[in-house]
């Protein structure tokens, strides 16, 4: 069951089951949410990954981009200001910390935050121009990935692109090493596949194109690798 309707209500859905939410917090436990911005900018180069990760995106002025598992909002906002003529809309499962994304959201920006989960998004089949992640993926196990990434491509116009920022294969084995930290906190059945290098495996056969590495980041907890891929 994929919610759908005008105004994207926010739906209780998991997988397409009418459930109560089932995610994990941005830094796994809600306490430690309020923490996530300055954890995050301190440990894994959060300016240089995101920008590099904006300016692949390239939307024209009309264009409807997501920010999928926005989290508190930063790269949803840095897209709206990058391409002030696209419609940019963060959605997460979370409604802790959509409250951080919108309060730091001044009046007037233009930015919507929606409630969902990845698995089921509440959005329309080929609404959407394109779709950014960041740092979202390594907490899904392999079948929510799989119907995640099975839903992108549903709401995604024909040529529309997938941009994701996420943990992958670690450039040397000190990067490996300091990825077991991430692995320990976040579960090591979610995270398996991205440190074995299958996110983009698992992309191609959801029956996306064009699948390209744009690039690579070491930081104190593993390797954050860039991809990009076309309907």
């Amino acid at each position: 069951m994929v919610v759908t309707s005008s105004d994207w209500s926010p739906a209780i859905v998991h997988c397409g089951l009418l459930v109560e939410p089932a995610y994990i917090p941005a830094l796994r436990y809600h306490p430690l949410t309020h923490c996530y911005d300055f954890i995050i900018k301190a440990t894994i180069r959060e300016s240089a990954f995101k920008s590099r990760l904006v300016e692949q995106v390239s939307a024209q002025p009309g264009h409807h981009l997501l920010d999928l598992g926005c989290g508190t909002g930063t790269l949803t906002l840095m897209l709206k200001s990058r391409y002030p003529q696209a419609e940019v809309t963060g959605l997460d499962a979370d409604p802790q910390v959509l409250a951080l994304a919108r309060a730091k959201t001044t009046a007037g920006t233009g930015v919507q935050f929606q409630q969902g989960m990845s698995c089921a998004l509440p959005i329309p089949d080929q609404a959407i121009d394109g779709v950014v992640s960041s740092l979202m993926f390594h907490h899904l196990a392999r079948d929510a990935k799989q119907k995640t990434l099975a839903e992108i491509r549903r709401v995604l116009r024909p040529g529309g692109q997938l941009h994701i920022a996420d943990f992958g294969r670690p450039l040397n084995p000190l990067q490996r090493f300091a990825f077991l930290w991430v692995q320990i906190f976040d579960g090591f059945r979610p995270t398996r596949d991205n440190v074995a290098g299958r996110l983009p495996e698992l992309i191609r056969h959801t029956g996306f194109s064009n699948l390209e590495e744009t690039a690579a980041f070491a930081t104190m907890f593993g390797t954050i690798r860039l991809l990009q891929a076309q309907k």
